[in-house]
């Protein structure tokens, strides 16, 4: 029996989204009509006017692309979408919340991959809460949208065990793929009648929310512990970054570990480690409020990223320093 084919508008921007767009695309009873993107934005040290990752996707294809700075102030957008008859309408990181009138457009639904169990990390930034709170394990998980944040009824979920080591990108990597499996599932399943939506836990305890992320919220306290610190820097691994200032410029620390030994140093200071059990391991480590943190990578404000060793031989009086929020 020939399988039906779907109408597929599909709505999504960064990197993270594209994944699913191919899988969409290759998929012989799916019909991408019609991609919805935000617009080129200013990109690189040259600022040069550059299409978001979706659009690139879309126009090697020969899918139509529309990118409104806003559907709800744009009718025209509004317009084009329901003259594309979407049997779905599919969300992936798209950057813009859709009103009821879009949600009302699908014949069957409309479906977004959300990169978290929910009702766990609801909210714009899931992969960089579950590493921050030290979740051992992570997923992904289709809904049905409705008008709340992240708040529709659950079609599938999967999991995947955390690494120790896991950073943003590579979480994101991993979450991506798995999203864009899952959602191909998801579609021929309820078109099929194999799945059904249901309600999302009601229960406060297990509903948690990843706020959008700020570059200022990179900046390091190093008052908390060396572990927080180290899940932290992961987490913002490689945006927006990790950073605390030295000698009034912002350093940048872009990996490192943490270590539960005590060596002495205040919050924030430099030790060297010389005199330590640690000598031959690492030249310094810094204080935090238990523990100690070992950067592994550092750069500093107008110079390339260097290891530990690189960066000490290029600022000698780094030992012994304070790190901090500047006065």
């Amino acid at each position: 029996m020939i399988e039906p084919t779907s109408r597929v508008v599909f709505m999504g921007t960064p990197d993270f989204a594209v994944p699913t767009l191919r899988e969409l695309i290759h998929a012989d009873d799916l019909d991408v009509v019609g991609v919805v993107t935000q617009p080129d934005r200013p990109a690189g040290r040259g600022k040069r006017l550059t299409a978001p990752p979706v659009k690139q996707v879309a126009l090697e294809t020969g899918i139509p692309v529309i990118q409104p700075s806003s559907l709800r102030k744009d009718p025209g957008a509004f317009d084009q979408l329901r003259a594309w008859q979407p049997d779905y309408i599919v969300v992936v990181a798209f950057g813009q919340i859709l009103r009821q009138n879009v949600l009302d457009l699908p014949r069957i639904a409309p479906i977004n991959v959300h990169a978290s169990l929910l009702p766990r990390w609801r909210g714009a930034a899931p992969v960089q809460a579950a590493i921050r709170a030290g979740d051992t394990y992570t997923g992904v998980t289709t809904m049905q949208m409705d008008a709340g944040l992240d708040t529709g009824p659950i079609l599938l979920q999967d999991s995947i065990p955390m690494a120790p080591d896991e950073t943003g990108q590579s979480l994101h990597d991993k979450l991506s793929v798995l999203g864009a499996r899952l959602l191909i599932h998801t579609l021929r399943w309820l078109r099929s009648g194999s799945i059904a939506p249901h309600p999302q836990p009601t229960d406060d305890a297990l509903i948690t929310i990843a706020p959008q992320i700020k570059k200022e919220h990179g900046e390091i306290d190093w008052t908390m512990s060396a572990s927080k610190i180290d899940k932290h820097v992961r987490a913002f691994t490689p945006w927006p970054g990790t950073y605390t200032f030295w000698n009034g410029s912002r350093l940048k620390v872009v990996a490192g570990y943490a270590l539960h030994v005590d060596v002495g140093g205040e919050p924030g200071q430099v030790v060297d480690t010389q005199q330590t059990k640690l000598a031959g391991k690492t030249p310094f480590v810094i204080g935090t409020g238990d523990g100690v943190y070992v950067p592994t990578r550092l750069q500093l404000a107008g110079r390339q990223a260097v290891d530990a060793a690189a960066f000490l031989n290029g600022a000698p009086d780094f030992i012994d320093s304070t790190l901090g929020p500047l006065p």
